[in-house]
């Protein structure tokens, strides 16, 4: 198979589609790569870097297109790359079509087969291809969410863990899961005062048996959400629904009620957020303020850290890129269930039921489109 891996073109996105040793793999096995020239300049591969590996270089993302069956990115495609894509071209990357009508219009014109990462399921019910990304932001929120409590910030003023003799921030995490575990991670060990909210009692027995006393595991109702929400100093938003838009559990009202100078980071913004108040931010302008209080919002967060990101993606994704190449789309995702269900748009149709629910657009079962 030929596969084609442009250079990200999202605001301050330095990841990319592969690394030169997944490239090298592909090689092996009698694959051709495509890669664009500096696509991996971000996080410190050289052309000559993929070249090594076996891949060649093309000067346009135009000429990656063109040439290739499938293309490895990492985020969304962004509208002129979506209108590169043509019929049975097979899409592979983050798409997070929930909260996005114009992407989605633009991938069921495109004819393309599009596999969004975020929706690949296993056998235990997680996220392979989501998890590492999701351990990334997790941690980043804690970090995001340190500096916006800063006064140069707009924020309270206060250091997360406080110092002997002051009383440390008060950090409420709502979601325990992948993005909700790391955060608390982290924050415990910055020596915050952590609350996390799910409504699941194994994740919160996990978290109660991970962390102890050092976490408070709470049970999420819409009365514990607001009244840990308007005491916190700092509120991370780790909610998803697989493929789904978030659901608003922070409404408004809350953030009117929370103290001036607090903050949220709302990690689900790629599925809409899961704070009313929330709208996308970027990396080179990551935040606004609401009733005095600090939205951090950006949509690719682990960009920040590109290449610790780029390798962390490249281990969960290299398997599924391997079976497509030497499989092809329709043997690969019938042969895998769990596959199968990270199939959101093809040949004009969506094949995701969350997301055909969330954009009120017709579903159609992919089993009708594999034959």
């Amino acid at each position: 198979m030929i596969i084609g891996v442009p250079k990200e073109i999202k605001n301050h996105e330095y990841r990319v589609g592969m690394v030169p040793s997944s490239v090298r793999e592909l090689a092996i096995k009698g694959h051709d790569v495509f890669v664009e020239t500096n696509a991996g300049i971000g996080i410190g591969f050289s052309d000559q870097d993929y070249i090594d590996a076996g891949a060649t270089i093309l000067a346009t993302a135009a000429e990656v297109f063109a040439k290739a069956q499938m293309i490895v990115k990492v985020k969304e495609p962004q509208a002129v790359e979506r209108a590169m894509l043509r019929h049975d071209q097979i899409l592979f990357t983050y798409l997070h079509l929930a909260p996005d009508l114009p992407q989605t219009e633009d991938l069921i014109k495109s004819g393309a087969v599009c596999i969004a990462y975020e929706t690949v399921t296993d056998d235990r019910g997680g996220l392979p291809l989501l998890a590492p990304m999701s351990e990334v932001a997790g941690r980043m929120s804690i970090q995001a969410g340190a500096m916006a409590l800063e006064k140069s910030s707009g924020g309270r003023g206060m250091l997360l863990g406080g110092v002997p003799g002051v009383e440390p921030a008060k950090v409420v995490i709502i979601g325990g899961g992948m993005v909700g575990t790391n955060a608390a991670q982290v924050a415990v060990g910055m020596g915050a005062d952590v609350v996390v909210l799910d409504r699941s009692i194994d994740a919160l027995r996990r978290l109660n048996v991970q962390f102890g006393s050092a976490v408070k595991a709470i049970y999420s109702t819409a009365d514990a959400i607001e009244r840990h929400v308007i005491e916190a100093d700092l509120v991370i938003g780790g909610v998803l629904i697989p493929g789904a838009a978030a659901p608003k559990l922070v409404t408004r009202s809350m953030i009117s009620r929370m103290k001036p100078g607090s903050a949220i980071v709302d990690v689900a913004i790629d599925q809409g957020g899961c704070v009313e108040t929330s709208h996308a931010t970027t990396h080179q302008d990551p935040t606004y303020i609401v009733d005095d209080v600090v939205h951090y919002c950006v949509a690719n967060m682990p960009g920040a850290v590109a290449r610790t990101s780029t390798f962390a993606l490249n281990n969960a994704t290299l398997p599924y890129i391997l079976k497509l190449a030497n499989l092809g789309y329709k043997e690969a995702l019938l042969q895998d269930k769990h596959f199968l269900n990270g199939l959101n748009v093809m040949h004009g149709k969506v094949v995701c039921k969350e997301v055909a629910h969330a954009l009120n657009l017709a579903f159609t079962s992919p089993a009708t489109l594999l034959v």
